[in-house]
């Protein structure tokens, strides 16, 4: 079965290490996403990055490796995306997000 809708794509940029309240924030937000009813959610580990205070973080510097950039990307309606930035606007110290207006296209097996 496929089901064909217009949606949103929304992707956030943080480092590895960051926590909200005493929990990895990366789980915590994936979590969240799945509770919103987003349609999905993927967190990708970059080699490199940077970010806010302009320091790069590699793979390379060992004193930086513990805290390399991620990405989340969630999929979802425009609406379960504007709830969902909402509930997690304060877990968010520093970061960066971007939304595209996407298509989407949900595959599913029928039982």
């Amino acid at each position: 079965m496929q089901e064909n809708y217009a949606g949103q794509k929304l992707c956030i940029y943080i480092g590895e290490a960051d926590k909200y309240e005493g929990r990895v924030l990366h789980k915590l937000l994936l979590e969240t996403a799945l509770d919103s009813g987003l349609s999905g959610g993927t967190v990708f580990r970059g080699r490199e990055g940077f970010g806010a205070h302009g320091e790069i973080h590699s793979l390379k510097i060992l004193r930086l490796a513990e805290n390399l950039p991620l990405m989340l990307e969630f999929i979802g309606r425009a609406e379960k995306i504007d709830k969902f930035v909402i509930r997690i606007q304060p877990m968010l110290k520093e970061g960066l997000m971007t939304r595209t207006e996407v298509s989407i296209s949900k595959f599913r097996v029928q039982s």
